[in-house]
């Protein structure tokens, strides 16, 4: 089963709040998306809304429910309560938590497994009582120890953090340590029935030796590498492209 692909619409909705306008759509371009072969859209609405607004979060499950019922929302976000509400309200099939500080740019590092776990575990639960699947953000570093408290926390997922991975691209000698950390890492977890998810700077040039080193890599999400190339080939070739990146036949 090739790995999904989820577009993060965050990218989009930064540019189009430059402007007191509606455009360029979140929801036209999801909907591009999601026509051109993506799984489901991913969306990170930080308390300050200086990407993805709250308003977008219905118009986004309107879109899959009412178009693509076989597609599936991911939210991804700090634990907080008005995230956990939004949540609730959003009904996304998968939500992503990060550990992120609300004045960060963007996600930067996994969560400390030993030192959240308890808070995690409550959170999951929570979650879980919510209907959806739950990830949690990791480090690609290799940590079997800290893999098995993610297990334990009840999560379904970890979301392997790929920006180290990605920030090899002008030096192809320091990716291979980089993947095979994330590749150990994916081990761990995949040994324990933890699914693993990745995401963080994942271009098409990157991705063919990332799902070579975990076959069951089960879903990437991507937003930035993903935005520029659309740029340039437009949204649907582009996703399209990162399809066949992942071994889809497009």
């Amino acid at each position: 089963m090739p790995t999904t692909l989820s577009v993060n619409l965050n990218a989009i909705a930064m540019l189009r709040n430059r402007r007191d306008l509606p455009w360029p759509s979140v929801e036209a371009l999801g909907r591009i998306a999601l026509q051109s072969g993506a799984s489901g859209l991913t969306v990170h609405p930080r308390p300050d809304q200086r990407h993805i607004r709250f308003s977008d979060l219905k118009v986004i499950r309107n879109l899959i429910d009412d178009e693509f019922p076989e597609a599936e929302f991911n939210i991804e976000g700090y634990p907080t309560e008005e995230f956990l509400d939004l949540c609730g309200g959003a009904a996304p099939e998968q939500v992503t938590l990060v550990p992120d500080d609300p004045t960060q740019a963007t996600s930067d590092h996994g969560w400390d497994f030993s030192r959240h776990q308890a808070f995690l575990t409550d959170v999951v639960a929570k979650l879980k009582k919510m209907g959806t699947r739950v990830s949690l953000f990791a480090d690609g570093d290799g940590d079997a120890d800290a893999v098995q408290i993610a297990k334990a926390t009840g999560a379904d997922r970890i979301e392997l953090y790929t920006g180290p991975y990605g920030g090899c691209y002008g030096s192809p000698e320091r990716a291979g340590p980089s993947l095979e950390a994330l590749g150990k890492t994916a081990d761990a977890a995949l040994a324990i029935d933890l699914g693993v998810n990745a995401g963080h700077d994942l271009t098409v040039a990157n991705l063919p030796p990332l799902v070579k080193r975990i076959p069951k890599l089960a879903e990437v999400s991507i937003g930035h590498g993903l935005t520029a190339d659309a740029l340039e080939y437009g949204m649907a070739e582009t996703v399209r492209r990162f399809c066949r990146a992942l071994g889809h036949k497009i």
